[in-house]
């Protein structure tokens, strides 16, 4: 009945194996945000470790400080 499948016969796949593989967005719920949303300090600290001397400096003599002398 799908097109595609008669192109592509040797591909097979029962609706339950493909279901793992693409897992639908559920509805949103009110704690949802808190899961994808980050805090601003956890902002700065990832921008801190993603720029190698930051994080370096980081280590040595704090993270604001290093923060600071880098992006402040």
């Amino acid at each position: 009945s799908n097109p595609l499948c008669s192109l592509l016969p040797g591909i097979k796949i029962e609706k339950e194996v493909a279901n793992a593989f693409v897992k639908r967005k559920k509805r949103s719920s009110p704690y949802e945000y808190f899961e994808y949303y980050k805090s601003p300090m956890e902002q700065m600290h990832e921008r801190c470790e993603n720029y190698p001397p930051c994080d370096y400096l980081s280590d040595q003599i704090g993270f604001a400080l290093a923060y600071n002398r880098y992006f402040g």
